[in-house]
């Protein structure tokens, strides 16, 4: 037998097992070359990667025994000196995490992103679940939110193409699929910053206020065409500005108290206060209403354009420089460099195509619920859970969260 064995244990769960299968190692002095464990419900896995030399027959036994006496099941494998020399070679390859996140994740959906994985000649070392376990009572297609981590090493055959089959499962079956490069960063990021309309609340305010003005479709219109980038957004922006000429200031407050936010998302910067993450709000709305939602969101910085006001209506013109997508990108880094934030550890997230500079620029840049032409260009993407499935790219656990 090789003197390097591989030993998987597995049973019941039942105190003291992890200690007592050690301590028989500690005893004979057998070295441990690598060690996992995890728990699935009240079943235990304990793998064991042990180097032997003259105590094999004794310190297998004593191990059987122990095992055995513990109801528990053990194998061992013998394990090649040239299998462990490729093993550690392994160990310098890139890692890399897939995070799968949706209202359920189901077997189908491990499945085949797995399927994909293979393809692509990249290993899969471990399989977490990030989310809370589910109810049996609760159908968690409507209301709930799912996650599983994989850990991944190697690097992919073809990203491009890992990518198209990652996005055909996305769209076939319900679910985000992220897939992001495992650094030091992902696990030290600092700055959170938002787009604030069908983004941090569910509304574009600009068509809100056009309805109090009875310009509703017109504006609309100019909106859309300005998410999808189908017209340059400052020119838009001055065309739906003029359209709200003599609008009274009065209505910008009755258009605040009926804003709702978006799923998840005062959990999301609740969680971030906590954990000291600095947070802010670059939009190409406005002001009034980044400071009106900055009154009960911790939200560090507020930055959107001015309207004019004039003999307390709207004049139709802005003051000041419009906040458009590269004007975003610009003070997305004025704030990181402020707070001494290196651009990797910075998450940027919006929905339109003004929002493309700096999800391209941040660390981690995520299209949230967005037009197509974005949900393209970004890196990452949240379709189908709240704001809030932004914890799991970032790598926490339902249980890890206070909120």
């Amino acid at each position: 037998m090789s003197d390097i064995v591989l030993i998987n244990v597995s049973g019941q769960n039942k105190d003291g097992i992890t200690s007592s299968l050690l301590n028989i190692l500690a005893v004979h002095g057998v070295p441990m070359l690598d060690i996992g464990q995890a728990m699935i419900h009240d079943t235990i896995v304990l793998t064991l990667l042990i180097q032997l030399s003259g105590q094999t027959s004794a310190v297998l036994k004593d191990l059987l025994f122990e095992a055995h006496h513990r109801g528990l099941h053990v194998h061992f494998t013998p394990f090649s000196q040239g299998r462990y020399g490729r093993w550690l070679g392994g160990e310098a390859h890139p890692r890399h995490i897939v995070t799968l996140l949706g209202r359920s994740v189901t077997a189908q959906h491990v499945a085949r992103i797995t399927r994909v994985i293979n393809e692509n000649a990249l290993q899969v070392e471990d399989i977490v679940r990030l989310s809370g376990r589910g109810s049996l009572h609760i159908k968690q297609e409507e209301t709930g939110r799912a996650c599983i981590e994989l850990a991944l090493r190697g690097q992919p055959l073809d990203p491009d193409a890992m990518k198209t089959a990652f996005v055909a499962i996305s769209q076939d079956l319900g679910v985000d699929i992220s897939f992001q490069v495992d650094t030091f960063y992902r696990r030290n990021r600092r700055l959170v910053v938002f787009d604030m309309d069908s983004t941090l609340i569910q509304q574009e305010v600009i068509d809100e206020l056009a309805l109090e003005a009875g310009v509703g479709a017109e504006v609309s219109r100019i909106t859309e065409a300005g998410m999808r980038g189908e017209q340059d957004f400052k020119e838009g922006l001055r065309q739906r500005m003029a359209l709200l000429e003599g609008l009274p200031e009065a209505v910008l407050e009755r258009v605040a108290e009926r804003l709702t936010l978006t799923e998840g998302a005062a959990r999301l910067l609740r969680t971030l206060r906590t954990l000291g993450y600095k947070t802010a709000v670059i939009s190409g709305g406005f002001t009034y209403f980044g400071h009106y939602l900055q009154r009960f969101l911790p939200l560090d910085y507020v930055y959107a354009n001015e309207p004019e006001m004039r003999d307390g209506r709207l004049t139709g013109r802005l003051i000041g420089e419009i906040i458009d997508g590269e004007r975003k990108a610009q003070l997305m880094c004025t704030i990181a460099e402020r707070e001494s934030i290196e651009l990797e550890q910075v998450i940027a997230v919006g929905d339109g195509a003004n929002d493309l500079p700096m999800l391209k620029l941040a660390g981690l840049g995520i299209a949230f619920h967005a037009k197509p032409v974005v949900q393209k260009s970004a890196r990452q993407a949240i379709s189908t859970i709240g704001l809030d499935g932004i914890l799991y790219l970032m790598g926490m656990k339902d249980t890890d969260n206070p909120h």
